[in-house]
């Protein structure tokens, strides 16, 4: 008996192939500075709350470097870019799962 599991492809995709099947990632190897990096303030989520993760990664990073964020209304990419900062700043990076 055939599964027909085995005939699904994934969905919410973004590349394509040449079969128009859509795939993510890519067919080799990219370098970190061949991959492509947007400006959080242009997500599309990005006015959305910050994330619950956000805002626990944000508070150990500022207490790190002694600073003080608002809470109150901070945004995915708001957040997203004070992480950015204070990653530079203090040299803390975010714990491998």
């Amino acid at each position: 008996m055939t599964n027909p599991m085995d005939d699904q492809t994934p969905t919410g995709a973004t590349g394509a192939t040449d079969d128009d099947t859509d795939m993510l990632g890519a067919p080799s190897p990219q370098s970190p500075d061949d991959q492509l990096e947007r400006d959080p303030q242009n997500w599309t989520t990005g006015d959305d709350p910050a994330t619950e993760a956000q805002k626990s990664y944000l508070d150990r990073l500022a207490s790190a470097a002694g600073e003080q964020i608002p809470a109150e209304g901070l945004t995915k990419a708001k957040a997203s870019e004070h992480i950015d900062r204070l990653q530079s700043a203090t040299g803390m990076e975010p714990r491998e799962s």
